[in-house]
């Protein structure tokens, strides 16, 4: 089967990736934005178009040929025109899939209803309307989910730092509504079973565990780690309020809080039988089971994507070209390689950030962080997918990686709220570590913010090139964060 897949490099599209493209009944084809995102390995098997929903060329020449496509993208985080933005996303995309002759459209979206839903829960039931729109013409299977439960998804990262974080948390009365939570392992079942779903029509399938409120599923996360925490509900807690909260207390900014908070101040729960009528061999995995198996793969560092891992805006994902050719401002560190094997110093500066640090002036990085989601910025606490491992498109505290050369390059994209473009580079070159900091800055705003930094990168960057090669060297004398 000729299967197309939207949002591939997203939270739940690279996993179900993975999983279709080690079906042998499958030839899977891709839309991405950024080809560069898709790993080396995946790209030799898997056939790649770099494009949009967007672009209706690229959008074209991907439904060409397909027989099942897979919606999975969404505009949460793009601004306040993101409800524009699905609506001609989703349009665009069935059109394009009914004229490649596509027989099936699949759709992954949120549980809720008209009435009762938020702003961002209404996009995602009117994106479904939309895609479903044309039965006589294309069938649409439209999954509806609530909290996704598992390594790396925003509500469980939310869950798992709060609980970490607080012993005695205070709460607004939103925590005491129901949703029903589904492990990521049990979505991907259910969406890799869509292909190959003997049923005609249309067909909206809710899908879910048992009813639980938010309070019930940090006390249970809490059980789970072994931590002993205590909820109290305040109702004078506004989202507002509630999404500050949030985003100081958990990696995600403030657009992205206030949207999973208003999506929380009205129960949303699974309202049909579809699931268990058409899939009866998936049984739910309890709550319970699936914050465990969440768990287990982040100490095993066995993470294979993030809630930020792609997303519309600038925030979680990689905005363009290079251009640091074009940069105004550089902060540049050379030192000579001398006997420390250059794949050490790779490894080195490659497990920057995170738990890990920046060494003797983490403290700044951590304060600047802090001043970055006060800014609505990322701030530095998203910190890493693995300890070890980097690959194009991973957040990297309030990085981005732009581009990862083994043992030899590591460009690193800034996605703070600046006055500019900045990058942050290490390079090996024969037997020279090069680390350059670069900024292309915006009007006379940015080049005021340059020269104010002077200080500070005064500080940070020269102890951060001599740390890496320090650690690089098994030296003793390594300053740890």
């Amino acid at each position: 089967m000729n299967v197309l897949l939207t949002g591939a490099t997203g939270y739940v599209g690279r996993r179900l990736q993975e999983r279709l493209a080690s079906c042998p009944s499958v030839r899977l084809r891709l839309l991405v934005r950024n080809a560069l995102k898709v790993q080396t390995a995946a790209r030799e098997n898997i056939e790649v178009i770099e494009g949009s929903t967007f672009d209706t060329t690229s959008l074209k020449a991907a439904a060409r040929g397909i027989e099942a496509a897979y919606y999975l993208i969404h505009s949460m985080g793009a601004g306040k025109d993101f409800p524009e933005l699905e609506r001609a996303s989703a349009i665009n995309f069935r059109d394009a899939c009914i004229e490649a002759g596509v027989k099936r459209i699949i759709y992954l979206g949120g549980l809720g209803t008209k009435q009762t839903a938020s702003e961002h829960l209404l996009s995602r039931i009117e994106t479904g309307e939309l895609l479903s729109s044309r039965p006589g013409l294309i069938q649409t299977l439209w999954f509806r989910a609530g909290v996704i439960v598992g390594s790396g998804s925003a509500s469980f990262e939310i869950i798992r730092n709060l609980v970490q974080k607080i012993p005695i948390m205070v709460t607004p009365r939103w925590v005491m509504n129901r949703t029903q939570p589904v492990a990521i392992s049990d979505v991907l079942d259910y969406l890799g079973n869509a292909l190959t779903l003997n049923a005609a029509g249309n067909l909206i399938i809710d899908i879910g565990g048992e009813p639980k409120s938010f309070r019930e599923m940090i006390l249970e996360a809490a059980e789970v780690m072994g931590l002993k925490r205590h909820v109290i509900t305040f109702p004078f807690f506004t989202p507002r309020l509630s999404s500050y909260w949030l985003l100081i207390l958990s990696p995600v900014p403030y657009s992205i809080a206030r949207a999973l908070v208003d999506g929380l101040k009205s129960e949303t729960l699974v309202e049909n039988d579809k699931a268990r009528e058409y899939f009866p061999g998936i049984r739910p995995m309890p709550y319970r089971r699936a914050v465990i198996r969440a768990i287990e793969e982040i100490t095993r560092n066995q993470v294979l994507s993030r809630w930020c891992d792609s997303s519309a805006k600038k925030v979680c994902d990689i905005q363009g070209p290079e251009k640091t050719a074009e940069a105004v401002y550089t902060d540049t560190h050379r030192y000579d390689l001398e006997d420390v094997p250059s794949e050490k110093v790779f490894e080195s500066f490659s497990s920057l950030g995170g738990d890990q640090g920046w060494f003797r002036y983490n403290w700044l990085w951590r304060l600047r962080g802090f001043l970055d989601k006060l800014a609505g910025g990322p701030g530095l606490n998203r910190g890493r997918r693995d300890p070890h491992e980097l690959r194009i498109g991973d957040s990297l505290d309030f990085w981005k990686v732009q581009d990862v050369k083994e043992n030899k390059r590591l460009l690193l994209l800034s996605q703070m709220s600046l006055p500019g473009s900045a990058w942050l580079e290490f390079s090996i070159q024969g037997r020279t570590f090069i680390q350059t900091a670069y900024f292309l800055p915006k009007g006379l705003s940015g080049r005021l913010y340059w020269y104010s930094m002077k200080l500070p990168h005064l500080l940070i960057f020269p102890n951060l090139a001599k740390n890496i090669l320090r650690r690089a060297r098994g030296s003793t004398s390594t300053e740890t964060p």
